[in-house]
């Protein structure tokens, strides 16, 4: 069943209660072709290449001027709390397809474009672009979950976009911090 827009309203206060600076990694996911979904205990990922295995390096849904994928969409975290609303495991409908998933509060003024985070060795950058869902996330959660993330953009409720900085290996379970954000202007 699809939330509606009453329900997903009432419970935004409980997703922006979300931790502000650290989370533990959850389904770690990556993405081999249009409409797949691999889940796995680790994924290497690297500034070149992305999220190993994943379709953004034939596939992106943006490109540079030369062509290649763009590195700001690397990788996609979905506040765990969101997703909850929309998902369950073991559902029909499926998986958003982020590369994976943490309680953490994604808003610009929590997390601005330039915010660092790290789990182990990988450095991710919070991306300037914006994910504003796409008619997916309308076809599998409905009209008002896609209105709901698109209606208040400054607090990111579909998640973050990032480009790796360093490379290395994220693991299901981890914690994943804040290191640094951009000063404030």
């Amino acid at each position: 069943m699809k939330p509606d827009r009453p329900s997903l309203d009432a419970t935004l206060p409980h997703v922006l209660a979300a931790p502000r600076d650290e989370s533990r990694i959850e389904y770690l996911c990556y993405r081999p072709n249009f409409g797949e979904r691999a889940f796995v205990d680790r994924l290497k990922v690297t500034s070149a290449g992305g999220v190993e295995n994943c379709r953004w390096t034939k596939h992106p849904w943006m490109k540079l001027e030369d062509g290649s994928p763009d590195p700001r969409i690397q990788v996609c975290i979905i506040p765990r709390r969101v997703l909850d609303l929309v998902w369950k495991d073991g559902d029909d409908v499926v998986h958003p397809g982020d590369t994976f998933v943490a309680d953490i509060e994604t808003s610009e003024e929590n997390m601005p474009a330039g915010t660092l985070l790290k789990s182990g060795d990988v450095v991710l950058r919070v991306s300037d672009v914006w994910n504003d869902a796409c008619t997916k996330w309308k076809a599998r959660y409905g009209v008002d979950a896609l209105n709901w993330v698109r209606d208040r953009p400054e607090l990111r409720l579909r998640g973050l976009l990032c480009e790796i900085v360093s490379d290395g290996e994220l693991v299901n379970g981890a914690p994943i911090s804040v290191i640094k954000r951009p000063a404030q202007a």
